[in-house]
């Protein structure tokens, strides 16, 4: 061969060659995609830096972007949202149930001239310790006034490290004079599951009534701790001869997936429990187990699950698990409806984190619960009474039912003077639907004992 044909095969190869690498290393038409869009994120704030009519803070810059991915997530779908570094400490508390604080609950007052006001102090926390109040107006946190504080700014200053002293000072109901009381922080366990009532010490009654003996729960959101809570209280139910169970899951907006399932694994021997599809995954089925099964024989134990227009997500896994297996009578409204699962994942080293749905889950019947945009009344979705159990409020009744739940939530030193004999007490026409079906459940059991048996 001669030099310049050589030459030519070896320029050839060359290209060919180098061709190759830059095809390789060349972007994906899916980066290309990404990079056009971040470029217009970064084009956008370009021009709101330099052009906007007042100089915006990088603090406002942040804002803006968080906005601006919020408000995409939201054309998504409701349910997924990024979660900054200050909401996502939030969130991480709430998850786990518990926190370093001195257990207040605290709210705007619309009596109180909007002022920062304690709306209950927790039993047996520092806070209700030190004499902290319902009712009283926090004026300074930390020698801080609270005056056109935002909520959350409060609730950060008052939550920290356990032992870290704080100081409070309020006014008492009633009074005038500001009281300073130093506080030291402790590790604060948020109940996840509660009473109807409480006790003399304050402490919550799972009876609905001594005589009735018909244990009563009511789940305010499915924590980490909240399978623990349910298995103690049952415990200790079934010790003082309980003869039905009354799980109220009302205005329970849900929580974690794994709480829900743990919980409703303690009343089903056997079967599906929930199912779980995503995009790239096989169907993901949870069956129930049958060690650690409670309140059994079936017959001795009826269940009532009470629910509404708010009760969503793990809560109707849990109501829709009882009632495709019978175990349970579902009374109240339909329920919400959202058959979604929310991922959190770790962004920005872990100091925020974005809540991603990445699937849906089905009842243990195969029907959906998701309630889409477009979904009709009479489409399947969502969890609905049994039959002959629907207990439909009027707009008025609903909110007698949520300040009578209030005010019996508060823990008061005693009650308001202008309350009494003037406020009717309330009926909550759910609960004694509930109390019907379990007495007529327990009266069947009883008169079936009593037939002779076939010898």
């Amino acid at each position: 061969m001669s030099r310049r044909n050589l030459g030519w095969l070896i320029g050839i190869i060359s290209i060919s060659l180098l061709g190759l690498v830059i095809v390789a290393n060349a972007p994906s038409r899916e980066n290309d995609r990404d990079y056009e869009l971040v470029r217009l994120v970064v084009d956008v704030l370009h021009e709101v830096r330099n052009r906007y009519v007042s100089e915006v803070s990088p603090q406002r810059e942040r804002k803006l972007v968080e906005d601006m991915i919020n408000g995409g997530l939201e054309r998504l779908d409701p349910h997924s949202s990024y979660i900054n570094n200050r909401d996502l400490k939030q969130f991480n508390r709430n998850s786990k149930g518990k926190f370093g604080g001195i257990g207040v609950q605290v709210g705007y007052d619309r009596s109180n001239r909007g002022l920062l006001t304690v709306i209950s102090p927790m039993v047996g926390t520092p806070a209700y310790e030190a004499g902290i109040l319902a009712g009283d107006t926090i004026v300074k946190i930390d020698g801080k006034s609270t005056e056109n504080m935002r909520i959350d700014e409060a609730v950060d200053m008052i939550q920290g490290d356990p032992e870290a002293p704080i100081t409070l000072t309020v006014i008492h109901e009633g009074t005038k004079e500001p009281i300073d009381f130093v506080i030291r922080r402790s590790i604060i366990k948020v109940q996840s599951v509660l009473g109807d009532k409480r006790k003399a010490d304050k402490s919550w009654d799972y009876f609905l009534d001594a005589k009735s003996k018909v244990g009563y729960l009511r789940i305010n959101t499915f924590s980490e701790t909240a399978a623990a809570e349910v298995k103690e209280v049952i415990v200790n139910l079934q010790k003082e001869n309980a003869k039905g169970l009354i799980i109220d899951l009302r205005n329970n907006p849900g929580g974690l997936l794994r709480a829900a399932i743990e919980i409703a694994d303690m009343f089903l021997t056997e079967g599906k429990i929930v199912s779980t599809r995503g995009r790239y995954q096989q169907e993901d089925i949870i069956e129930a187990k049958a060690e650690g099964t409670m309140l059994l024989p079936v017959e001795k134990y009826p269940i009532a699950v009470l629910i509404n227009r708010y009760s969503a997500s793990a809560s109707e896994i849990l109501a829709a698990a009882l009632q495709d297996h019978n175990r349970a009578v579902i009374i109240g409204e339909r329920s919400y409806g959202k058959g979604s699962v929310q991922n959190i994942i770790d962004m920005e080293n872990k100091s925020s984190a974005l809540k991603l749905t990445t699937a849906s889950y089905w009842r243990p019947s195969n029907k959906n619960i998701h309630r889409f945009p477009d979904s009709k009344d009479t489409d399947e979705w969502g969890v609905k009474p049994n039959l002959d159990y629907e207990v439909v409020l009027k707009d008025e009744e609903r909110l007698e039912y949520l300040l009578d739940r209030s005010e019996k939530d508060i823990i008061r030193e005693k009650k308001p003077e202008g309350n009494k004999g003037k406020k009717k007490p309330f009926t909550d026409r759910v609960i004694e639907k509930a109390l019907e079906y379990i007495n007529k459940q327990t009266e069947k059991a009883a008169v079936k004992n009593l037939q002779p048996s076939a010898s």
